[in-house]
């Protein structure tokens, strides 16, 4: 079972820093309390790992032929990356980590299964996309309803506060679904455990990551990507769960911080271009970059180090 450590540790990352991806937004606008938030997302989460994570496992678990010994060694190098961006105060993407130690271990190995990998590299690119469009027409749709129905200043704060507690739940499910193949997906392929089985340790893993350590990155993303107002932080909490959806039925993880980011993009670019912050985008952007290939660089040298030749 010491095996596991590397995944639970994985998952503890990516709960504590993801969690700003689902309510980061609206716990910087005032709508919901984070005490309120974290209680919502570790429930819902587990409930999306558990009904839907198993949809996602096959891709992650397949992309390269991994023992036990690799597997714990691919989740503990990119549960380190994570830990290091998390303290740093980055948004981090723990799907990219993940995917870049499986990756180190492949050229051990040389098993890498290219096809998969060039679907989830199709993927990352659009689920940015995907975001910023699903934001874009969100912002306007909702916004003409709002102005519509919804004049009265106290009438449309409820409206808001029941939303997005409506929305964050159901990003949260979301994410669980999509995301907890990331945490042991690989546990699953090298057949260490059930798909369901690594569903529920993954998504219990990252339930303690945002209930422990999570107030740290909500902040980068709640509030220095682009001003948000209560509305926007809706409207962001929205298009990111439907995107993390729409690819948990394609059966690809993707970054929910790639979504997250993206749908607020999409709402500066809808407001004003002016407002988003160029610093902060590169920021996040350089760490992308470094994400998958310091995960990457660390697997190949810890197997090279721990994991006898033959």
């Amino acid at each position: 079972m010491w095996k596991l450590f590397g995944g639970i540790f994985l998952g503890w990352g990516l709960g504590s820093n993801d969690f700003a991806n689902i309510f980061g937004t609206s716990v910087a606008t005032g709508l919901i309390r984070y005490r309120r938030a974290v209680l919502l997302c570790s429930v819902f989460l587990l409930l999306g790992a558990a009904i839907e994570g198993p949809k996602c496992m096959t891709t992650m678990g397949t992309l390269s032929t991994l023992s036990d010994t690799t597997a714990c060694i691919c989740t503990f190098s990119a549960a380190l990356v994570i830990a290091g961006l998390t303290w740093l105060a980055l948004p981090a993407s723990t799907c990219q980590a993940i995917v870049g130690a499986i990756l180190g271990a492949g050229l051990v190995s040389g098993t890498t299964d290219l096809g998969k990998f060039y679907k989830i590299l199709a993927c990352w690119v659009l689920t940015p996309l995907g975001a910023i469009l699903f934001s874009m027409l969100l912002y306007r749709l909702l916004g003409l309803l709002f102005n519509r129905f919804l004049r009265d200043i106290y009438r449309r704060q409820m409206v808001l506060t029941a939303g997005i507690v409506i929305a964050g739940s159901y990003g949260s499910y979301t994410f669980g679904a999509n995301n907890v193949a990331n945490i042991t997906g690989v546990y699953a392929g090298s057949g260490m455990l059930s798909p369901f089985t690594a569903a529920l340790i993954g998504g219990a893993s990252m339930a303690l990551g945002v209930i422990t350590y999570s107030y740290k990155v909500m902040e980068t993303v709640g509030k220095k990507v682009v001003p948000l107002d209560a509305f926007s932080a809706f409207v962001a909490t929205m298009a990111n769960a439907l995107t993390l959806h729409l690819f948990t039925q394609v059966g690809v993880p993707v970054s929910s911080t790639q979504a997250i980011i993206g749908a607020v993009i999409g709402i500066g670019i809808t407001k004003d271009y002016r407002t988003v912050s160029s610093k902060i985008l590169f920021q996040i952007g350089a760490g992308w970059l470094l994400t998958p290939l310091s995960a990457g660089l660390l697997t190949y040298g810890l197997i090279q180090l721990l994991v006898p030749a033959g």
